[in-house]
């Protein structure tokens, strides 16, 4: 059984264009945040100063709470 979901802004400076490894040192982690629109508003703000920065990319993610029943 699931009840409510926590949602995370993760993300940093990748080492090339197919963003597949991060940066040592560069990961960031923001949350958790209750409702997917406050983790919108934090990956706008974080992705809007990083904007300059081509190897920068964050994303939303979403991690279910689970209860026992």
């Amino acid at each position: 059984m699931t009840k409510g979901s926590n949602f995370w802004v993760i993300g940093g400076e990748f080492g090339s264009m197919n963003f597949h490894k991060l940066v040592e040192g560069s990961a960031q982690v923001q949350g958790p945040f209750k409702t997917r629109k406050e983790a919108e508003d934090a990956w706008r703000v974080v992705s809007e100063e990083n904007r300059h920065k081509a190897g920068v990319r964050f994303s939303i993610v979403e991690e279910p709470s689970r209860i026992s029943a």
